[in-house]
């Protein structure tokens, strides 16, 4: 979906946005990425310029830089986000797909990410799509 502004991160390595920074999340190089700093929970919150329904999201993390045990939350408006599902990704390089089942329409997004595979909490996000509907 491109009807969104570009997102919030809890957190960028380094504070180094020029090189780590969350718009490389979308940028379509595969050389460049969001990196958090350390510590947990980590999320990207993903704000849309009219309500929307998400039916996938679609993360690439580094090995051994994967959220675990995550889940996404919402909000309809400016209120308060309210979790809706959690999901698992793998530790691997390569592209997942987590199916959004029975979302709520949302305004806002946030994925969370309140562990790591790293010991120091950091999440490496090479590429981050979410497929949708407006409403």
């Amino acid at each position: 979906m491109d009807n969104f502004l570009l997102p919030k991160v809890s957190s960028v390595l380094n504070r180094d946005v020029k090189q780590f920074g969350k718009k490389f999340m979308f940028d379509g190089d595969e050389e460049t990425c969001w990196n958090s700093d350390q510590g947990s929970p980590q999320w990207i919150l993903v704000e849309f310029t009219e309500e929307v329904c998400p039916e996938e999201i679609q993360l690439q993390f580094q090995g051994g830089f994967v959220g675990k045990d995550c889940w996404l939350e919402g909000s309809s408006g400016d209120g308060d986000l309210t979790r809706f599902m959690d999901f698992y990704p793998e530790d691997v390089n390569s592209v997942q797909r987590f199916t959004v089942k029975e979302a709520p329409s949302v305004k806002r997004l946030r994925i969370v990410f309140p562990t790591s595979t790293d010991f120091f909490g950091r999440v490496t996000v090479y590429k981050l799509d979410i497929i949708g509907t407006s409403i």
